[in-house]
């Protein structure tokens, strides 16, 4: 009993640890599965022992946030729901009645309250009983409305989320964290959740409404699948629902256990509530759960496997994530062979050693993860270096979180924006090298700096055999690189990412000091102040990258790989000096507006994004047209001009 009594309190305060990281600073320091199969042991001690204690989080609903947003108490209590990942049990529950039966969204539940047709109020779950505030962010998800055809007081209920595409996109963008987000989840409360709503705009939240709180003087017919089409018709999304009854619900539980790996929106299982609004109000709570609702969740397929190795794969952070490589098995209908470890934390959890046998899932029937270590080795030979730059590496603990860095400021692995630029269509015009692939290049050691881009082809086999690669797109990027090799001396400085140097300054630079590579290299800020539109501060920059010599040792091994064009229209180099364009609608006599801005900038001109005063002229075809830009420059009397005036101007 003693034994059992410390265990049951060792368990509390795991899972509450456990609980806090994820919800409240976003940091994972066990997987769903073990906190699940953990849960599970606690509510079997309690029920054994009779006791649970105060702090139990088979009692407690959630924590309080940390957060400046300003707090409300909901005006009842938002509960957990009980849950099963057996269908039996939900065949128990449903009796003889009919239910509804929908995703259960894994994003952040949010409380919507409507007044006179207006968005009022938005209050996320917070610890159940108290919320935040978040209207202001509310008010950018990009599908809620702000206006409804009712005019009297709504209240509901629905999860906020970010899709898997999006969750992706946003995560290769965000430079300013500890390390990248390790789910759509937590990306979303760290959106939603934002002091500004500008970022929050950026992050593309949606909300799908699942409850209806109130909404007093409409018929619902005493059915919640009516009052789902009921707010599907004020103009909100709702989350994806099928009438449900005893006899149908295994096969409506396995019609969207196959639909899930399409679903864009992140879900960890079912819910069910009865339709009939009555009868489920009638029968009450728990302490802790609604008795008119289930939740299910999927009983994950398990399989057994041979750890082979760890992986570190380092990121632009500087984080180094552990990757566990197995003997390859089949899960969900797919084979696989890796799954991150998220942090040395998880890797000590589990006693991760190469050799181990292991038991793999998928989290939610998509994301590969660990289960549980048959054999627990333990952890060895976590690197001292770094496996892309080998610099050193330091173990951080933050949240109580064990997790591996580098310490070298100029890892390649943490420049892959810089690489990007080297590549992109304004600078050496590489097709094929996306920042993801050049990723993958970097992280594999093929890439360690600008002049490794012109030899790919000593991994042309590595990289044939790459996910997303073969002999084709192999060949396309071979020859673009190739294609890379003729270029200019503008393009080339502008691709070296010298700070406050845009392809119009460099240009500007490269045209002053004769397209001459030496002079450029080694110019002053003095000579460079003396050209004109070069300020004291782009001098000053310019002149300092050049002073570093491994910036100069560069440069001049990139010279050793091109062939320097001169550019063409030489004789009218300075012909739009001190004119400004703006370029606005589609082109017809050349392959993008970026071509034109080109032709602008290599005759001395200058392109902005919008008509001002200082506008000369704006490049519209539909020189008739009554756009925002089109009227803003009748009203300045700036010319609009078309495609084929701009070609005169060009030719005369």
């Amino acid at each position: 009993m003693k034994e059992k009594m410390k265990r049951m309190r060792e368990l509390v305060e795991l899972l509450n640890r456990a609980r806090r990281s994820y919800e409240q600073e976003n940091k994972e320091i066990m997987s769903n599965y073990e906190y699940d199969r953990l849960y599970d042991e606690l509510q079997s001690l309690e029920s054994e022992l009779g006791t649970t204690l105060a702090s139990s989080p088979t009692v407690n609903v959630g924590y309080e946030v940390v957060s400046e947003l300003p707090k409300e108490r909901h005006e009842r209590p938002m509960l957990s729901l009980d849950k099963t990942k057996d269908v039996e049990r939900l065949k128990e529950f449903l009796g003889d009645q009919k239910a509804m039966i929908s995703w259960k969204l894994d994003g952040l539940t949010i409380v919507l309250t409507y007044r006179g047709g207006e968005l009022e109020k938005a209050v996320t779950r917070g610890n159940g009983e108290v919320g935040e505030v978040i209207t202001g962010n509310a008010r950018v998800f990009r599908n809620i409305p702000l206006h409804i055809p009712y005019d009297g007081e709504l209240v509901l209920r629905g999860e906020a989320v970010i899709s898997y595409k999006d969750f992706e996109k946003i995560n290769d963008e965000i430079e300013d964290v500890d390390a990248k987000y390790k789910n759509p989840r937590n990306l979303c409360s760290g959106s939603v959740r934002q002091l500004n709503s500008e970022i929050t705009a950026r992050r593309n939240v949606r909300f799908y409404a699942f409850t209806l709180v109130r909404a007093d003087g409409v018929d619902f017919h005493n059915s919640r699948m009516y009052q789902m089409q009921w707010l599907k018709e004020q103009g909100f999304d709702v989350v994806e629902n099928h009438p449900v009854t005893r006899e149908t619900v295994e096969d409506e539980v396995a019609w969207f256990a196959a639909h899930i790996e399409k679903n864009e929106i992140p879900s960890d299982g079912l819910v069910l509530v009865y339709d009939d609004i009555a009868y489920g109000q009638s029968l009450g709570s728990t302490a802790k759960f609604p008795r008119d609702s289930f939740a299910f969740k999927w009983a994950d397929e398990i399989r057994e496997t041979t750890l082979l190795e760890i992986e570190w794969s380092p990121s632009r952070t500087g984080l180094i994530n552990p990757v566990a490589i197995f003997e390859p098995v089949e899960l969900e209908g797919t084979t696989v062979s890796r799954a991150s470890v998220h942090n040395i934390s998880i890797m000590e959890e589990l006693e991760l050693g190469v050799g181990d046998r292991i038991q793999v899932y998928k989290a939610n029937m998509i994301i590969p993860q660990i289960a549980e270590n048959l054999t627990r080795s333990g952890v060895k030979d976590i690197p001292r270096v770094c496996p892309v730059c080998g610099g050193a590496t330091r173990i951080s603990m933050e949240n109580e979180t064990k997790t591996l860095y580098c310490t070298n400021p100029k890892c390649q692995a943490k420049h892959v924006k810089a690489f990007a630029l080297f590549a992109s269509r304004d600078a050496m015009n590489i097709e094929g090298l996306s920042e993801a692939t050049l990723e993958k290049f970097i992280m594999n050691g093929f890439v360690k700096d600008f002049t490794d881009i012109f030899h790919l082809d000593r991994y042309a086999d590595e990289i044939r055999a790459m996910e997303g690669f073969g002999e084709k797109s192999y060949e396309n990027l071979k020859n673009s690189i190739e294609n890379a090799r003729e270029t200019t001396l503008p393009r080339l400085v502008y691709s070296l990412g010298i700070p406050n140097i845009g392809s119009a300054n460099a240009r500007m630079i490269c045209r002053a000091l004769g397209n001459d590579p030496q002079r450029v290299m080694n110019a002053t800020a003095e000579e460079l102040s003396a050209i004109s539109g070069v300020g004291d501060v782009i001098a000053g920059t310019f002149a300092e990258y050049f002073q570093d010599k491994e910036h100069r040792d560069i440069f001049e091994r990139l010279l050793k790989e091109v062939h320097i064009e001169q550019e063409e229209g030489s004789e009218d180099i300075q012909k739009f000096a001190g004119i400004n364009f703006v370029i606005t609608g589609s082109v017809e006599h050349f392959a993008n507006r970026g071509e034109v801005k080109e032709e602008i900038e290599k005759r001395g001109g200058k392109v902005t994004g919008s008509v001002t005063s200082k506008t000369n002229y704006l490049i519209n075809n539909d020189v008739n047209s009554t756009s925002s830009k089109n009227r803003k420059a009748r009203e300045l009397g700036v010319p609009i001009i078309s495609e084929e005036e701009f070609i005169e101007m060009l030719e005369n």
